[in-house]
């Protein structure tokens, strides 16, 4: 590596590509790790002093230190600063080399150029002197590819993973599309229930999990159930009659929906062969769809029609699921699970290019033009009408990416009718829909066009002689405001 222009910076917090690998279960205390260009070893000191087993090694900060064999390997903003391409591919491979189950490779993107840089070789040089080789996320991925000969997976921008094997890649790319609930609740009484309560909340939770009956060796407690009770068919009528037989068919079909949408969106970097997939999903496949080749042209039907822009048009206008906006449907992140299945593979298409957008929970997803949008509102859940402070727009024809800041503008977008972008069984839903129909009450949405940014709003607010305490609105009249006391409405 290049040591001339190798430049460590001295992070407050864990690395972007670090953090991915923790969000992501990836990098869990029973694995070990290594920091391949560890800069001054911030991420190595900070994963120590949580328990992690660590290693690291860098040319210019820590070249006394061994280049070791372990689980998870990062190749953190390392390849982004050197000049040489031979070099920059042979960096690669030597983390790879190292890497038993998966590498994340993390290098800086072309929105990231500030516009004051020179060109040299085939990057930039910068105006502190170092060189910055920038990439777009499609070349990026391609580069690493073509490099390992082995299928990465977007983890974020910038951020890719690249795994030993195939079983587990394709686990962790199903995993992203799975939104688990809490299992049925347990809603009549039954003594057999009862009596083998713990081996039968197990079956639950698999149940909840994988959305069909396991095979004997999926569940350890699987020859004890068939003793005491017979079967396990028959332990799941048990269940079913304790929690409620509909509750179990909206899981399977949950479970066969997210499989489906997994197929479709795997179609555009080649489909595994069936024998790729983890055993689990094998068992999947064949429980849902009777076979892979049925499981791969029903995909291939949803990815069709995601495809459509009257299809998308058709299912945006239909939803239950979302607010509608001029030519959008807008919903929380929360929510994608419970949209159409054509609505989650057209989200997905971006979500499989791009990876997890961080701070991003409200998604867009436009129906003039193949765009998603991702949108970061930090204080949805607390705010009464959050502010905008971050945007990314994937076009899914040029795949081109567009961040907007909007932390430092003075009269950021803000949100109203918080409770339209959640599904209805959101714990908060309620205490935002009452806030809602105050300000019905008092005329707040009359003029909806003036009130989009947080100035109009306060001003509107201010008009009516009004203010906001958390999620309930309160009359502000001129003795009250001096004394800063709202009354109560």
């Amino acid at each position: 590596m290049a040591k001339r222009h190798l430049t460590a910076l001295r992070r407050p917090d864990l690395s972007r590509p670090v953090l991915s690998t923790l969000r992501d279960g990836l990098l869990r205390p029973d694995r070990s790790f290594f920091d391949y260009g560890c800069g001054h070893g911030d991420d190595v000191r900070r994963l120590r002093e949580q328990g992690f087993e660590c290693g690291a090694w860098d040319p210019l900060h820590h070249s006394d230190g061994e280049k070791q064999n372990a689980d998870v390997v990062n190749l953190g903003y390392v390849v982004n600063v050197i000049e040489d391409p031979k070099e920059r591919e042979e960096t690669l491979r030597n983390a790879w080399r190292l890497t038993a189950k998966v590498l994340t490779v993390a290098a800086r993107l072309e929105t990231e150029i500030s516009g004051r840089e020179t060109k040299f070789g085939d990057g930039l040089m910068t105006k502190r002197g170092t060189f910055q080789k920038f990439f777009n996320q499609t070349e990026l991925r391609d580069w690493i590819d073509e490099t390992l000969q082995e299928r990465s997976v977007a983890a974020a921008p910038g951020i890719f993973y690249v795994f030993r094997s195939a079983a587990e890649r394709e686990s962790f790319t199903a995993s992203r599309f799975r939104s688990l609930h809490a299992a049925p609740r347990v809603r009549r009484s039954d003594e057999i229930y009862e009596a083998n309560r713990e081996i039968l909340d197990r079956l639950s939770e698999f149940l909840n999990e994988r959305g069909r009956l396991p095979a004997i060796d999926e569940l350890p407690e699987a020859a004890e159930i068939e003793s005491r009770i017979g079967s396990l068919r028959r332990a799941f009528g048990i269940i079913e009659r304790v929690t409620g037989a509909e509750d179990w068919v909206r899981v399977r079909e949950e479970r066969s929906q997210e499989l489906l949408i997994y197929l479709a969106l795997a179609r555009f970097r080649g489909r595994p062969k069936a024998s790729e997939l983890p055993t689990e999903m094998q068992l999947d496949v064949k429980a849902f769809f009777g076979s892979y080749r049925s499981a791969c042209t029903m995909a291939d039907k949803v990815l069709f029609s995601a495809g459509d822009p009257a299809v998308i048009e058709k299912a945006c206008k239909k939803s239950q699921i979302g607010k509608s906006a001029g030519p959008a449907l807008y919903a929380h992140l929360s929510a994608l699970s419970n949209l159409d299945p054509v609505l989650r593979v057209y989200e997905g298409c971006a979500r499989a290019y791009i990876g997890t957008v961080e701070g991003a929970n409200i998604v867009k997803l436009h129906r003039d033009e193949p765009r998603i949008s991702y949108l970061a509102y930090p204080d949805f859940d607390k705010d009464p009408h959050p502010a905008l402070s971050r945007s990314l727009v994937v076009h899914l024809q040029t795949f081109r990416i567009r961040e907007t800041d909007f932390e430092r503008r003075e009269n950021p977008p803000i949100l109203h009718r918080k409770e339209e972008f959640l599904a209805s069984e959101h714990p908060l839903r309620p205490r935002f829909h009452r806030l809602t129909r105050q300000e019905e009450r008092h005329g707040l949405f009359e003029e909806a066009n003036r009130i989009g940014t947080r100035d109009r709003w306060n001003d509107a607010l201010k008009q009516r002689g009004l203010a906001l305490r958390g999620h309930r609105l309160v009359r502000v009249d001129k003795e009250a405001a001096a004394e800063d006391s709202p009354s109560p409405l």
